[in-house]
């Protein structure tokens, strides 16, 4: 059966010379992708992924975001620089590509909307952005044009999670310990960055836009029963004097009912558990087959080989499977 990985990383190699030349104190993020094989030898990217009979890719640029190194300023010229790069990646490869993921100078939203409407005309089919902008809630509305530009082209937007080990688990501490920052930090980013959105009225303002989700919705599918029965007490557990501040939303009806609208994927790095529990939570149209690739272990052909097995081991009648598997991706991506 086909498949399409709506959430994979590549690195064009020009755009990487000109990043790090541009913020040398980040040269190690970009020489720690570089190092992975697939990540940026194309030709052997291709034998990876003609390990995998009818499968597909719709890939996006790796972090680092560019926000995180270069001011709004200058930012908007490196997302230029970097999807022209992956748009020439997908072109000459379209038995491997249906198309890329943009990046955007969200430091920069004037600039966003521009690079957005750009890469809509160069073909891309959807918009990456990040947990948060160096620190900044992304709720905020001074981002709102993003979005509106985003639901008006009907192009999906992907939340990936940032953050290393300089964001600590304590307030005590300056540093992320035994690399926590990525096993529970991100899906804990993932988690809030939905939330926040969801409680800024994100639905209500733009009712037709589309968010995918990494790595299954993080934690959101988990915490589904105190969604839907904690927050029949939304407001109860705040101070009556910072009420208006901290618990105003412009969320309308139930709560657990606005997370369903999010689109999540099936990046959960092998766990056949976390996939059924996605599933559970967003339903057999808000599943989309996604690996991460290409961070698995084996550099390349892991993560790929592990969700398809998980996807195998659920059993699923054949419609729901090819939903999963492609079927969602061409629906919401217009393949």
């Amino acid at each position: 059966m086909n498949s399409i990985d709506v959430f994979c990383h590549l690195m064009p190699q020009k755009y990487a010379e000109i990043a790090m030349a541009e913020s040398p104190n980040t040269q190690h993020m970009f020489l720690r992708a570089l190092k992975i094989k697939s990540m940026a030898d194309m030709d052997y990217r291709r034998e990876v992924m003609q390990q995998f009979p009818g499968y597909k890719q719709i890939p996006n640029i790796v972090s680092p975001p560019v926000e995180s190194f270069a001011s709004p300023d200058k930012s908007p010229r490196l997302a230029a620089i970097g999807n022209d790069e992956i748009k020439k990646i997908v072109d000459q490869n379209p038995d491997l590509y249906e198309g890329f993921i943009a990046g955007i100078p969200f430091n920069n939203p004037q600039a966003s909307v521009d690079e957005i409407r750009r890469c809509k005309d160069m073909g891309a089919k959807g918009v990456q952005i990040y947990t948060h902008m160096n620190g900044e809630a992304i709720d905020q509305e001074k981002y709102w044009p993003i979005y509106e530009i985003c639901e008006k082209l009907d192009l999906p937007i992907l939340i990936h999670p940032v953050g290393g080990q300089m964001t600590p688990e304590f307030p005590k501490e300056d540093r992320s310990k035994y690399e926590l920052w990525f096993t529970i930090g991100w899906p804990y980013q993932t988690t809030v960055a939905m939330s926040r959105l969801a409680f800024s009225g994100i639905f209500e303002d733009f009712p037709d836009i589309k968010i995918v989700t990494h790595h299954v919705g993080a934690m959101i599918p988990m915490l589904a029963g105190r969604i839907e029965n904690g927050l029949k007490m939304y407001g109860g557990r705040t101070a009556p004097e910072l009420k208006e501040e901290l618990t105003k939303t412009k969320m309308k009806g139930n709560p657990i009912d606005t997370f369903k609208k999010f689109y999540a994927d099936t990046a959960s790095f092998g766990s056949t558990s976390a996939i059924r529990c996605g599933l559970d939570f967003f339903g057999k149209d808000h599943l989309l087959f996604a690996s991460d690739m290409p961070f698995d272990p084996e550099q390349g052909p892991g993560y790929i080989n592990r969700t398809l097995k998980c996807i195998d081991e659920l059993n699923l009648q054949t419609d729901v499977k090819s939903a999963i598997l492609s079927e969602n991706a061409k629906r919401i991506f217009h393949l």
